[in-house]
């Protein structure tokens, strides 16, 4: 659309047959930024509509959401208001396939595309080494039979796919970048395991000091899938019964508000039975990671 936009009657037509097809407000408005519109055009046509809803209110852009100071004790969250069941934090279709509400589990479908996931792995495949676990008895991180994997982390912003990925994640959970560590990508071989463990750091444990000095605790975590293994390898929740199956390009994601087993927030990844599963992770902290 030109930079001279305007409301004909027609387009006023097209915003409305779309609301009247279910298309919820902030899933039409950030389609019709993606498509060329002016936001303030489209702010405009979407408080024609509104009816008896509340006003529009444009969702926040990611400049907006990095210069939002984090309020204390709140956590990083989609907007899932109206019960919605798609999101488009950048124009990429992002669909809610479930929401537990406590503790806060959410899958998300599609977070990442086939060529997405596949470029991924192709730039981790030749970085990767025996997964680490943070030391409990001194500082630093060791070697832990409990994890059999192979890993890897990304710089924040190392290449084009890792910043749009980053980006994407930042805006679709309401949470700065800079409070994100970098991506970390891991391949399970068949048989290889993750037992069930925190994400969270605990205090008692000796290296956990320095580590909160880097950006506070964790407060979320999001694992997604780059492959579909044919069988085993899920995210598993033991303390809810949950089992969350790979599926390429879908994401689980979690959030903790302290660091304690109460969050009911123990997981891990069970056993790959056949094939081998490829997954990439983000850990959200309170504060800047540096």
């Amino acid at each position: 659309m030109s930079n001279s936009q305007y409301l004909t009657p027609e387009l006023r037509d097209w915003v409305a047959t779309q609301l009247r097809n279910g298309i919820t407000r902030d899933a039409l408005y950030q389609a019709m930024l993606t498509s060329g519109w002016q936001p303030e055009m489209a702010q405009q046509a979407l408080a024609e509509h509104q009816g008896a809803e509340a006003p529009f209110e444009a969702p926040l852009t990611l400049p907006q959401i990095q210069e939002r100071a984090v309020e204390p004790g709140s956590l990083p969250e989609p907007d899932l208001n109206e019960q919605r069941s798609v999101l488009l934090p950048d124009g990429h279709r992002v669909e809610i396939l479930m929401a537990l509400q406590r503790p806060r589990v959410i899958v998300f479908g599609n977070l990442l595309s086939e060529q997405e996931c596949d470029a991924i792995v192709s730039n981790a495949g030749q970085r990767l080494a025996r997964s680490e676990t943070v030391a409990s008895q001194r500082e630093g991180s060791e070697i832990n039979a409990a994890r059999t994997s192979e890993g890897m982390f990304f710089e924040r912003g190392e290449n084009e796919v890792v910043a749009r990925i980053e980006r994407r994640i930042a805006t679709l959970l309401n949470w700065p970048l800079r409070n994100g560590e970098g991506l970390q990508v891991l391949r399970y071989r068949a048989g290889a395991e993750y037992q069930p463990h925190y994400d969270y750091f605990d205090p008692r444990h000796a290296s956990s000091k320095a580590i909160l000095e880097r950006g506070g605790q964790r407060v979320a975590t999001i694992v997604m899938y780059l492959n579909t293994p044919p069988r085993g390898g899920a995210t598993v929740f033991p303390d809810i019964k949950l089992d969350v199956m790979a599926q390429k390009g879908n994401a689980v994601f979690f959030s903790y508000d302290r660091p304690d087993p109460a969050t009911l927030t123990l997981h891990g990844g069970a056993p790959v039975v056949e094939g081998e599963k490829w997954v990439a992770t983000k850990w959200l902290r309170q504060g800047e990671f540096v």
